[in-house]
């Protein structure tokens, strides 16, 4: 099976470049998404677990992702390293 590398903000995979954020050096970043990690900073610094897990939510349900998947994807959300310490 192999490893799927995800955002360790949001957890959307991060399999094509494009998805990736930048570095302070502008380099692509392997650890978060560019809808959540830009020129080597967050881009909502603010945003709590609680509320990340809202946003993950509803963006799932947009996208018509089943119940069943949502729930696992929001689970996961403590686990990754931006949430870790929180």
């Amino acid at each position: 099976m192999e490893n799927k590398i995800s955002c360790q903000s949001c957890s959307i995979p991060l399999d094509a470049t494009a998805l990736q954020g930048t570095d302070k050096n502008g380099l692509k970043s392997k650890e978060y998404c560019k809808y959540c990690f830009d020129d080597g900073a967050f881009k909502n610094p603010e945003i709590n677990l609680e509320q990340m897990k809202i946003n993950v939510n509803n963006k799932l349900k947009k996208l018509a992702i089943n119940e069943d998947s949502i729930q696992k994807t929001v689970n996961n959300l403590p686990l990754l390293k931006r949430w870790k310490s929180s």
